[in-house]
């Protein structure tokens, strides 16, 4: 019944539906499977197997369309969804991740979101691709640095029963110098290890046999082409550029949604390597253990011939010289190390400035390529978007640069308005899915560190009149004039300006009315200000007036009312005062 359900799963389901429905009688069944230590292997090309065929965006196949395991998840699933944390701790082997393999996941995932965050890789995808491709590294038979022990080879691919891959890499990855093999826990052919390799592990080498390596080599791949993996068709199109068989999507798709609901970490080497391979069209999976296939490397032999007919060929590779249908590599695609990855902070400090002044931080970025490395000649647009009057040099809002050899640009200088706020400097790369990146900045207003006032003369009114001499105060920073700083005069009680005076001077509105306060003051381009007339009530005394300007400096200013002194009358004596006698001629 299982073998019989498998073969309905290959031949005709095209829904996740009919998926989900297999997957539930084949684990109900319990039949036991072919008992393989590394199973036949086939899968491949899914028109040269005879199953529905399915389209992706890219040319090739990471693998080659090398052999896979169809096993499927077993029935009943952990029900914790959003598993990347809080995992069950107990399960069967079958269903656990060894640890290395799981950390190499997790680690491939963060990477992953810190250079290509739109990307939103989920680590349960690639243990999804680990289990069909290698069986999570052979159940986690890696040593201390996550590197499979012994190497984990596919067939070679040959031509016979298999794609014709002949050898692209000297036997380097693969020790065979004749035709390819699928290499490591993820089964990167040698052609695209050589493009996506990566040095995950920091041990200066690019190992596809490392698990740290190839998982992160994976999850580049599976992000290539600006895809966003949260969204399915994106998912689905990365799956079927690592191998091109709607089995093979409909398979990984299954381990996916089993591992989004939960899985537990086992140790290393205690995992269960799966037993049901791929196979070519028109042939069964071989009881045999010592039949190969994943993770093997004795060679396949084709099917056996159909009665009236040649013998069945195995499935085909793109681009492998077989009979097969096969797609066309285009020639216009740009490669990993051309296409842009990421684009990250290029260590753009705190963009804070006074207003009017230059800020001291350019914005700069670095552009990064689908391999994580530097990648020059990237147009990256830098716009500024608030309401601080804030430009850049030249007067404009919006500016192109290309990034260098060394993957950075640096936008030019920043000068600040005159309104004091914040605003945002807007960098954007790619077309697409562009990569964006964001930059608070901040204007303050202009500041003084002293203010004083211009003269010694008393300031002194008669009640109800008003100060004959004008209050004149300049303002400096760094003893140099502060041009544009605002000022604030208050009337006040106490020097430091803990209670405003209601009494005593004041200054009049534009309506004419008295007000106390007055915060529209600014400082001329020699940091002077000569204060508005200020008029006195009926009440006499000493009152305060109290100046500060934004930055926190201060002064103090005496306003006395007084009435004017009275001026006495001159004093005279008697003999001023009495009359005189007039004289008389002589007669």
């Amino acid at each position: 019944m299982a073998a019989h359900i498998r073969r309905r799963l290959r031949k005709g389901a095209t829904t996740t539906a009919v998926a989900a429905a297999a997957v539930a009688a084949l684990a109900a069944s319990q039949a036991p499977a072919a008992t393989l230590a590394d199973g036949p292997a086939g899968g491949g090309d899914p028109k040269a197997a005879g199953e529905d065929t399915a389209s992706a965006e890219d040319d090739g196949a990471a693998t080659g369309n090398s052999p896979y395991y169809t096993d499927l998840p077993p029935l009943v699933t952990p029900n914790k969804p959003g598993a990347s944390s809080n995992l069950p701790v107990t399960g069967s082997a079958e269903a656990g991740i060894p640890a290395s393999v799981l950390a190499a996941y997790k680690q491939a995932e963060q990477t992953v979101r810190t250079t290509d965050p739109t990307c939103r890789l989920p680590w349960q995808l690639l243990a999804a691709i680990g289990k069909v491709e290698s069986g999570q590294a052979r159940g986690g038979r890696v040593d201390a640095n996550g590197t499979a022990s012994p190497p984990i080879l596919g067939p070679a691919l040959n031509g016979q029963g298999f794609a014709l891959i002949k050898d692209t890499d000297g036997g380097a990855y693969d020790s065979d110098a004749v035709h390819d093999r699928a290499v490591g826990p993820m089964q990167f052919i040698p052609s695209t290890w050589a493009s996506w390799g990566q040095d995950a592990n920091g041990d200066g080498r690019k190992d596809p046999n490392n698990i740290y390596d190839a998982a992160l080599a994976a999850g580049r791949y599976l992000c290539a082409n600006d895809r966003d993996l949260a969204i399915a068709a994106d998912l689905d199109k990365a799956v079927l550029s690592y191998n091109r068989s709607n089995e093979y999507l409909r398979t990984v798709r299954s381990w996916f949604s089993y591992y989004q609901r939960g899985t537990h970490e086992i140790p290393d080497g205690t995992g269960t390597l799966p037993t049901t391979p791929s196979t070519p069209s028109g042939s069964t999976p071989s009881p045999n253990p010592g039949t190969p296939g994943p993770g093997a490397t004795p060679s396949p032999k084709p099917s056996p011939a159909k009665p009236g007919g040649k013998p069945t060929p195995g499935p085909s590779k793109p681009g492998d010289g077989s009979t097969s249908p096969k797609p066309k590599p285009p020639t216009s695609k740009p490669t990993p190390a051309e296409t842009l990855g990421s684009l990250e902070n290029a260590g753009t400090g705190p963009l804070r400035a006074t207003a009017g002044q230059t800020f001291d931080e350019r914005v700069a970025v670095l552009a990064r390529n689908a391999l994580g490395a530097p990648l020059g000649k990237v147009s990256v647009t830098f716009t500024v978007t608030g309401n601080t009057g804030t430009l850049f040099a030249g007067g404009k809002k919006t500016v192109t640069v290309r990034t260098g050899a060394d993957g950075t640009a640096t936008a030019p200088e920043l000068r600040a308005g005159e309104k004091a706020g914040e605003f945002t400097v807007t960098a954007v790369a790619g077309t697409g899915r562009p990569r964006t990146l964001t930059y608070a900045a901040t204007v303050t207003a202009r500041q003084a560190d002293t203010i004083a006032r211009a003269g010694e003369k008393a300031l002194v009114a008669a009640p109800g009149g008003k100060f004959a001499d004008a209050v004149t105060v300049k303002a400096t920073y760094k003893d140099a004039a502060a041009a544009g700083v605002a000022v604030t005069a208050t009337m006040v009680k106490d020097p430091l300006g803990l209670f405003d005076n209601d009494k005593g001077p004041y200054f009049k509105d534009a309506a004419g009315k008295p007000v106390r306060t007055l915060t529209t003051l600014t400082t001329d381009d020699e940091g002077m200000l000569r204060l508005p007339e200020i008029f006195a009530d009926g009440t006499e005394g000493t009152y305060l007036l109290r100046l500060t300007t934004e930055g926190g400096a201060s002064v103090v200013i005496e306003l006395t009312i007084k009435a004017p002194e009275e001026t006495a009358p001159e004093e005279t004596t008697p003999e001023e005062t009495a009359p005189k006698e007039t004289e008389t001629p002589e007669a």
